[in-house]
């Protein structure tokens, strides 16, 4: 059997396992009630739903305009030989629980959205500085060679060699930040920034599976799909030869 027949079945196979966990895990789901609790209170879902998009919007919006410059700065010039050091540093604050941030940045912030963007952008900036910095760093130097060999300036380098081959590493990082940030966004609602976590933690606290099926579900599907979506951004915007699958 060739190669690429084995890897054929071998997706069938994946396919069809999928579909069945699917099945089971629906099945699962109707039984403990969360189709029922859906199908009574689809307005409230939504509006929880949106209030978590725009969570991860926002904080994810912020962490990308701070994270990629950040990462572009630390392989600049002087700050090369400081950038083990801020990264280690930044590796280490990331250890922290995220319930912990949320609580830091309620103390200082105040209760509402506010605490718990400031929480998700400080959550999400490592996975986008660690990737700008490692995409960058790891550029061909005969490639910015023979750019300046061509007369370009540094700027013409980093925005025509630099970054179009550092893209695909920085992405990853941003898809990774993401999808972190739709699971951490449901902390949210502890500090009144609402959210998902709202039916999560109130299913919790009523030891009633329904309630936390309709949180935890529609969290599960936005980092299913936001995963997915920058997986299409990378095939559409990213050059195949500068991907690693």
């Amino acid at each position: 059997m060739s190669e690429k027949a084995e890897a054929s079945t071998a997706e069938r196979v994946w396919l069809s396992l999928g579909f069945l966990a699917a099945f089971a895990a629906g099945a699962y789901a109707e039984s403990l009630g969360f189709f029922a609790f859906a199908k009574n209170n689809p307005g409230d879902i939504w509006y929880l739903f949106k209030e978590h998009c725009y969570l991860v919007g926002v904080s994810s919006g912020i962490a990308i305009c701070i994270g990629v410059p950040t990462g572009i700065f630390l392989t600049r010039g002087y700050m090369r030989r400081y950038r083990d050091v801020i990264l280690n540093l930044l590796g280490v604050l990331q250890t922290v629980p995220s319930l912990a941030v949320v609580a830091i940045a309620m103390t200082y912030v105040g209760i509402g959205k506010t605490p718990a963007i400031v929480a998700l952008v400080v959550y999400g900036l490592l996975p986008i500085i660690r990737n700008s910095v490692a995409g960058l760093a790891g550029v061909d130097p005969v490639l910015l060679d023979a750019g300046r060999g061509m007369g370009m300036t540094p700027a013409q380098l980093l925005f025509r060699i630099e970054i179009p081959n550092a893209l695909y590493i920085i992405l990853t990082g941003i898809r990774t930040s993401t999808v972190i940030n739709v699971g951490t966004a449901a902390l949210s609602f502890l500090v009144g920034g609402g959210g998902l976590g709202d039916l999560i933690f109130t299913g919790i606290a009523l030891v009633d599976p329904a309630y936390m099926l309709a949180g935890a579900v529609p969290t599960a599907g936005l980092a299913i799909f936001i995963n997915w979506a920058f997986g299409q951004v990378e095939k559409l915007i990213v050059s195949p030869g500068l991907t690693y699958d």
